[in-house]
């Protein structure tokens, strides 16, 4: 079980997205109202049974990306289509080809799932925008990354436009849920350019299915919190409690190892079986990642926030982490320290919204938990006279994002609070108040 305020804010969001008319895996996203993941289907020439297909994958989403163990793309024939040859990829399964004799196919499943090949293969199985490992871009952080593609050869199928039958039920897992993929619908063919820009030639049909991305499919719990403080009040305000799970019920959120354990070293390094199984150093809130805003200096014109990212995962690592940051004041950012940043702007006029990311071969790698397992930058913002203030919580941010998952704030009444004349009033009428009744009882001893 998360804690009352996890599961509030959960139930408060399905609310919203009901009224708003709105499922929960319909995964709209205010941020990036347009972003998802895209496959082109596009049939490139006709076999004598069937056809050779490139199936393309753009990530369109400006920072949510696919990291390792990678993606894995599924579908269902139409028919009784089978995979002649692939390049680019390979379906993790070859199926029944037992009724095959001389060629045997490369898949005879009716619902194959295909994953890329890995970095170093051989250039004869490669094809391009392949071989990452299933890793994709996201759309703002590498565009030239954002695509992945295979090769694909398909027998006992249509050899013309009207004979020729789309895939079905597509599914993407990146590598668990959380897209849910449209139908496939007839585009026009995708027109391809020589390199020399003097040719250009055309798909004999190409479809479309659109995939897009819902936090509420991809895990039950919340995957990372955010704790705050300040440097005019010495209150650090921790995750909420049992945010993404509770040590008591370690079954659920995954096992978790003290700091200090001497058996630390043995378990990270001999995982037996729970190799893949998260393993949390453990926490009040047993969140993987904790992000810490610190407002930390103020100054004549301007104010300085220190972000910090901590890795709690003693088996994992985040390769091209990203970070996501609603604030008021980003429209007045005047410079960042070791953090790649971009404005995203949904919407015209309002740049409240800002991307972060690690500088390349320096901060990009998130190490897994431990003495390395954090990345940190600071911010310089520029105070617009008219709005800025350290009253009220105004400093803090009004939602972070890890990696395109949500994470969960602390409770506005549990923000530091700024020491103020009411609250010195109140502490001064307090002092007053002690020091009459203190002085009636020296005149009643006299007496």
């Amino acid at each position: 079980m998360g804690s009352p305020l996890s599961v509030a804010s959960a139930i408060v969001s399905l609310l919203l997205l009901s009224c708003l008319g709105i499922s929960p895996t319909e995964a709209y996203d205010p941020i990036d109202p347009i972003g998802n993941i895209t496959v082109k289907w596009d049939i490139l020439s006709w076999t004598s049974d069937g056809y050779v297909a490139m199936v393309s994958m753009y990530n369109f989403q400006q920072y949510r990306h696919i990291q390792a163990p990678g993606w894995q793309l599924g579908w269902t024939w139409a028919k009784k289509e089978v995979i002649w040859s692939m390049s680019g990829g390979q379906t993790m399964e070859q199926g029944d080809c037992s009724k095959f004799h001389g060629s045997i196919p490369h898949c005879c499943k009716r619902d194959p799932t295909v994953v890329d090949l890995l970095p170093g293969t051989p250039f004869n199985l490669q094809t391009a925008n392949c071989c990452r490992g299933g890793v994709l871009s996201s759309w703002v952080q590498d565009p030239l990354n954002a695509v992945s593609a295979f090769q694909i050869t398909v027998g006992l199928a249509g050899t013309t436009n009207k004979t020729v039958r789309s895939p079905k039920k597509f599914t993407l897992k990146a590598p668990g849920p959380g897209y849910t993929c449209g139908n496939p619908k007839l585009v026009r063919p995708t027109r391809f350019v020589m390199p020399d820009k003097r040719r250009a030639t055309q798909a004999m049909m190409t479809w479309n299915v659109t995939c897009t991305y819902s936090q509420f499919l991809a895990q039950k719990m919340p995957t990372c919190c955010v704790s705050l403080s300040s440097f005019y009040n010495d209150t650090v305000v921790n995750c909420p409690r049992c945010t993404c799970g509770c040590r008591n019920n370690a079954t659920d959120s995954g096992s978790c190892i003290q700091a200090d354990s001497p058996h630390l070293a043995s378990v990270v390094s001999h995982p037996g079986k729970s190799a893949n199984a998260p393993l949390l150093q453990c926490t009040s809130h047993m969140c993987p990642v904790r992000v810490h805003w610190h407002v930390k200096l103020n100054y004549k014109e301007f104010w300085r926030v220190k972000i910090t990212i901590t890795n709690f995962n003693y088996r994992m690592n985040f390769t091209q982490w990203n970070l996501v940051v609603q604030h008021p004041n980003f429209d007045n950012l005047t410079q960042i320290f070791s953090f790649n940043y971009k404005p995203l702007t949904p919407y015209a006029g309002l740049n409240d919204t800002a991307m972060l990311w690690g500088v390349k071969y320096y901060n990009d790698l998130l190490m897994e938990a431990g003495p390395s397992g954090n990345v940190q930058s600071e911010l310089l913002f520029w105070k617009d006279k008219s709005s800025f203030t350290f009253d009220k919580g105004w400093a803090f941010p009004r939602r972070i994002y890890f990696n395109g998952d949500d994470c969960v704030m602390p409770p506005p009444d549990a923000y530091p609070w700024l020491p103020n004349s009411s609250r010195r009033s109140v502490i001064s009428t307090l002092y007053s108040v002690a020091m009459i009744l203190a002085s009636g009882s020296l005149l009643w001893a006299h007496r």
